[in-house]
Parts: C-alpha cells; sequence; structure tokens
C-alpha cells in the first residue's frame, strides 16, 4: 500500500476515553492518586486534565457491570507526559508515600517511566522525556528505546515541592494498544494516515510517531496475536484521540481513507472523523 505524506509534527494525541464500572472509585483514584482535576462532570461521566489547564485529557463514562475478556484488543496503557524531571520526582514520592502499588520504574533511553494499574486494571505510564540530545536517533529515522531499571533514587532526588497535583503543561504523551496483527496495524497507522514507524520491535511491538518523537502510538501483540476486539461498551478503553492541526492533513486523511473504501463517519460541523482501526479499536481524529 503506498503511503501518504507524512503527518505535520504537532499532530498529537488528545484525550483518553474510558468505559468505568464504578465511576466513584475511578473518580477518587484519579483525583488523588493522579492528581488530577475535574473538568466536567455529571451522573455519569467525569472528564480530568490538569488543574491549570483547560485541556480534557481523560473522560469516563459508565458502563454496565459486564466481565471483559481480558484476551482482547484495547489499551496496554496511556501515558501521561510531565514537563519536567523535577515533576517526575514529586509524582513518584507522592506514590510511594501514598503506598499505591508500582508496576514498573523503568529507563527507556528517551525516556523515565513510572507504570501502575487504575482500580479496573487499566494500564498508566507516567513519564518524562529526556533531552533529545540523549535519544537514539538513527539515520533512517528510527528512535531506539531500551528497558532499563530506573534510578530512582536519582529521580526523587529531582523532587522539591510536595505533589499537590498534575502539573500544568501534563498532556497524554502517547497510547499504547494490545493490536490482533501488526503488519496490518502498520499499514493503518503508517500507510493510511501518514504516521512514521519509529520503532519495529519484530514479532512483538511496533511504535509510530508523527516529526522527531520516539511514539505517540505504541502496538504490541503481547496478549496473543489474532486476538478478539472487545466487546463494545464493555470495561476499558471507550476510544481516543488524535489531534491534527493542519487542515491539508485532515482532508488528505478522509481521502485516503475515502479512496480505500476504509469505512468511517464524519462530523463536519465539529470536524472530526470516527473510524476503528484494524483490530477495532475506535479512533476519533480532531481538527484543531
Amino acid at each position: 500500500m503506498k503511503q501518504v505524506p507524512n503527518l505535520n509534527e504537532k499532530t498529537h494525541i488528545g484525550e483518553v476515553v474510558l468505559n468505568v464500572e464504578n465511576l466513584q472509585e475511578m473518580k477518587q483514584f484519579y483525583q488523588t492518586v493522579i492528581g488530577m482535576d475535574i473538568k466536567f462532570e455529571t451522573p455519569s461521566a467525569v472528564s480530568f486534565g490538569a488543574k491549570e489547564d483547560q485541556t480534557i485529557l481523560l473522560t469516563m463514562q459508565v458502563v454496565s457491570a459486564n466481565k471483559p475478556n481480558v484476551r482482547s484488543t484495547g489499551l496496554y496503557h496511556l501515558a501521561l507526559l510531565l514537563p519536567t524531571r523535577q515533576d517526575l520526582g514529586e509524582m513518584l514520592y507522592h506514590l510511594l508515600v501514598s503506598g499505591y502499588p508500582l508496576t514498573g520504574a523503568s529507563d527507556h533511553g528517551y525516556s523515565e517511566a513510572l507504570y501502575l494499574d487504575d482500580p479496573e486494571g487499566n494500564g498508566i505510564e507516567i513519564y518524562w522525556d529526556k533531552p533529545k540530545s540523549e535519544w537514539d536517533i538513527r539515520p533512517d529515522g528510527q528512535i531506539a528505546g531500551v528497558t532499563n531499571p530506573m534510578d530512582a533514587d536519582s529521580v526523587i532526588a529531582e523532587a522539591k515541592e510536595t505533589f499537590s497535583h498534575l502539573p500544568s503543561g501534563s498532556s497524554i504523551g502517547h497510547v499504547h494498544l494490545f493490536v490482533a496483527d501488526l503488519s496490518e496495524t502498520e499499514a493503518f497507522y503508517k500507510n493510511l494516515l501518514g504516521f512514521e514507524l519509529k520503532f519495529d520491535f519484530g514479532a512483538q511491538a511496533k511504535f509510530f510517531a508523527a516529526g522527531e518523537y520516539h511514539h505517540q502510538i505504541g502496538a504490541n501483540t503481547w496478549a496473543g496475536k489474532g486476538i478478539p476486539a472487545a466487546k463494545k461498551g464493555t470495561r476499558g478503553l471507550a476510544y481516543y484521540t488524535i489531534v491534527v492541526p493542519v487542515k491539508e492533513d485532515f482532508s488528505r486523511i478522509q481521502t485516503s481513507l475515502t479512496n480505500k473504501q476504509y469505512e468511517y463517519q464524519i462530523d463536519k460541523e465539529r470536524g472530526v472523523l470516527s473510524l476503528e482501526d484494524p483490530n477495532g479499536i475506535t479512533v476519533k481524529i480532531l481538527q484543531a
């Protein structure tokens, strides 16, 4: 499949929307443990962001209790990108004091990252990016990552203040997905939408980004190859958004989808393309 031109480097992940069963428990977790601020709330949904920002990063909407298929496509983790290493140090100290269990703490070469799961099992990564001068950027544009233990003492030593809330400027740095087929996933994100393949982890994972970034979308088959899509309306990822700041890119994506007869819906008034990737994961593309 012929690749469309690459997306503008300011293309980014906007919002992650989760289906949840226990809204109150999840709301309390994201407020007290993650330090997110409520931006909008109804009896059946809550939207969060950083306290001093208006941008919505995460929305939770209630669904009926329905045991999800644990071996299905969907969210591996959502990744909150913090502005500085000091912010990560203050977050790490806060998490350790709170007693909430971490599932990992890694140095990826281009970033340092903490990992944990929310009360309904959604994976969360909290990270900061090292200066680009420290990234392993290859001549072909690929950005290689590693997984080494984080120097937690060094990160905590950066903390200067007591953590009180998710810092201003935080964003959804990337989403990492469980997928059924990596080749089909690459054909969609690279050849249809215009992301660049930034790192190819063989038969296990692929990482995609717009511009010179390590990844905005990760995809892996660690839950199994050929796994089914999660049932709609069950606990887990409902959808996530990709924000496209250049009108020409948005139009080009729509043309690409139309030419390939790839099914999508468009809300012209709001500038939103809605579709499912080859793994049955709903993606909404927004024109900024």
